[in-house]
């Protein structure tokens, strides 16, 4: 019972040190969501072998997408013309980093890691996208109409309504709500089971595993830097969630090289993903994704290392210093708001194991239309697939 309590203890620190960033993450988030048009991205990323993939990658790295939730968004990238190198770099750095992420990296962590993330993320998207391009033979991509539709309440198509129209349909207080409600609701539900267990195996293994054992076996070096990408390539984890646990890594004697790779490889691969992709790009580019993954965040991990060793800097002493700036009542508030958040989430999801566990049809809350899951044969994704320009969407 000791134990439970304080594994529950440490939980709810993460969670009451974190929660504030989390929000402004979201938040920020919301704002993307209905500012940022999708067929704007998809235009910039279908030509230039080396310039399209810098967009793609650059483009990601805000992005708040777990690497499911990536899936539908790249095929929808790739069907409206963007080449096979932009989508594999889409498909790294946006699920490697993102607004919610980087900001918790701050709250959790220290402003070295914070840079360091997403400037290791889009390294990797763009060597990964740039060799995809240059070792791909020339191909005659394939065009299809982009989607159009109002990111407010797909009022309209984009096609018979045109963009100059359309502006007068939502105030900018309509589109800021829409964007709140795509945050809290359909974001938020996406992320919080997996922050909260997140959470919760940080309190684990801050409780029950010695610190001389991780500082012993990874502390540093190539060795540690190679245990960190055989656990983060097939684990299911997205950046959000695997923060707080590189956190907890960090403060057992961890290196912040090695949690860095924990950070870049658990994110951006699992067998999901990885199934998608060689679906969508073949075995070549799915050969390319993972070398460079495993390369790049290897490189950076032991980099980051020496940067601390220059500075000075433990990554230890310094881990969750951010945090300290807010007033503790801010700090509770905060985190009783995200649970309160999660309560719907997480309901959903107990419910969907109960059934599983019964043998039901499994329950989901994915925006994708039937039969076309990203695990499931890539036809059309959900909200992402192309719009059909004989009809508006309603």
């Amino acid at each position: 019972m000791n134990i439970l309590l304080e594994i529950f203890s440490e939980s709810w620190e993460l969670l009451r040190e974190s929660s504030l960033y989390v929000l402004f993450g979201i938040f920020v988030a919301g704002l993307m969501r209905v500012f940022v048009s999708p067929e704007a991205v998809s235009r910039h990323l279908g030509k230039g072998k080396v310039r399209s993939v810098l967009k793609a990658a650059a483009i990601g790295v805000p992005i708040p997408l777990c690497s499911c939730g990536v899936l539908p968004a790249a095929v929808s990238l790739k069907r409206q013309g963007a080449n096979n190198g932009a989508t594999t770099a889409f498909l790294i750095s946006t699920p490697e980093s993102g607004v919610d992420s980087i900001a918790l990296t701050y709250a959790l962590l220290d402003p070295v890691m914070t840079v360091a993330r997403p400037v290791a993320a889009f390294t990797t998207a763009a060597v990964a996208g740039v060799a995809e391009n240059m070792l791909s033979p020339e191909q005659e991509e394939k065009k299809v109409p982009p989607d159009l539709r109002c990111t407010v309440d797909n009022c309209c198509d984009g096609v018979d309504c045109l963009p100059e129209t359309h502006k007068t349909h939502h105030t900018f207080f309509e589109k800021i709500r829409a964007g709140l409600s795509y945050a809290l609701f359909e974001l938020w539900g996406d992320i919080a089971p997996w922050y909260l267990l997140g959470l919760v195996l940080a309190g684990v293994i801050t409780v029950l595993i010695p610190t001389e054992l991780m500082s012993r076996y990874l502390g540093g070096g190539l060795p540690a830097m190679l245990i960190m990408l055989a656990v983060g390539i097939p684990l299911y984890i997205c950046a959000t969630a695997s923060t707080p646990i590189a956190a907890a890594l960090i403060l057992k004697g961890v290196s912040p090289g090695a949690a860095l790779v924990f950070l870049l490889a658990g994110p951006a691969t699992n067998v999901t993903s990885l199934t998608v992709l060689f679906g969508l790009l073949g075995k070549r580019a799915t050969a390319i994704y993972l070398a460079s993954i495993a390369v790049v965040s290897v490189a950076f991990g032991l980099a980051l290392d020496q940067v601390y060793a220059l500075l000075g800097i433990s990554a230890q002493a310094v881990a969750g210093q951010a945090a300290e700036i807010i007033p503790l009542w801010a700090q509770v508030a905060g985190a009783l708001a995200l649970l309160a958040m999660s309560t719907g989430p997480i309901y959903r999801t107990l419910r969907s194991l109960a059934g599983r566990l019964r043998g039901r049809p499994q329950v989901t809350t994915c925006d994708c239309a039937p039969g076309t899951c990203p695990t499931a044969p890539l036809v059309s994704i959900g909200k992402f697939a192309p719009v059909n320009n004989d009809k508006k969407v309603r």
